[in-house]
């Protein structure tokens, strides 16, 4: 049986050695670099089931590696990065460039053990048993390709992104706060809801005029909202902070 082979970059070798020792307790193979060039190359061979990158290691640092993924042969790769604790503009130019989640330091070496796993269960999903060609509108979205389209063109969503349209289209015209996005999308009971927005953000921007995604002031995100008549209301609902 072959192992799940983690990549952990970053320029602290105390850091990559207690990430090591916990991922490792998980069962999983730990690959260690320790600046841009050595993790591009590792990046490269294609042959890693999720990457761990500090934002801060030598460049190319961690978001300028996500962009390279993104936008190179494997864009699925699945990428957790590493931020400074109070660096928003970091957390959020990471997310915006294409990482499915981040950890800011210091961290919990087993949070960070169970984000990896979080990560991996949903990229490793099998399909739905609902059905498997969702459309709405112009868009086409096929659940075991993992495919969208929009009146025909392939439009190029990361894992999550996929799995957070998925989810809105397969639940049109309900309200979902960002804490019931980040349980249902993301696995998690907990995390930062920014994470959330940002996607919202990104997943508008990929659709263009083909998104459906409404804010729902005071309540949360809503695909295909009825322009009359009261919305199923989910519970706990907030007012998404910084929507757009």
């Amino acid at each position: 049986m072959i192992s799940t082979r983690i990549l952990v970059a970053d320029d602290d070798p105390v850091v990559r050695e207690v990430v090591r020792r916990y991922l490792e307790r998980d069962g999983m193979t730990v690959i260690e670099t320790a600046d841009g060039p050595a993790t591009a190359e590792v990046l490269a061979r294609d042959d890693i089931d999720l990457a761990v990158l500090d934002v801060m290691m030598p460049p190319p640092d961690g978001i300028e590696l996500t962009r390279m993924v993104r936008s190179g042969p494997h864009p699925d790769t699945p990428i957790i990065l590493l931020t400074a604790l109070g660096e928003e503009d970091d957390r959020i130019l990471g997310l915006r460039s294409g990482a499915d989640d981040y950890v800011t330091k210091p961290f919990s070496p087993r949070e960070l053990a169970l984000r990896v796993a979080s990560v991996l269960r949903r990229a490793r999903a099998a399909p739905a048993s609902a059905e498997e060609v969702v459309r709405s509108g112009e868009i086409e979205l096929r659940r075991s390709a993992r495919t969208v389209r929009i009146d025909g063109a392939a439009v190029d969503l990361t894992a999550r992104e996929f799995d957070l349209l998925a989810f809105l289209l397969t639940n049109p015209h309900r309200v979902f706060s960002r804490n019931e996005l980040l349980a249902e999308v993301w696995g998690w009971t907990f995390g930062d809801l920014s994470t959330v927005t940002v996607h919202i953000k990104r997943l508008r921007a990929k659709l263009g005029a083909a998104h459906r995604i409404d804010t729902v002031w005071g309540r949360g995100y809503a695909w295909e909202r009825a322009d009359s008549g009261e919305l199923p209301r989910s519970s706990a609902a907030e007012e998404p902070h910084r929507a757009d």
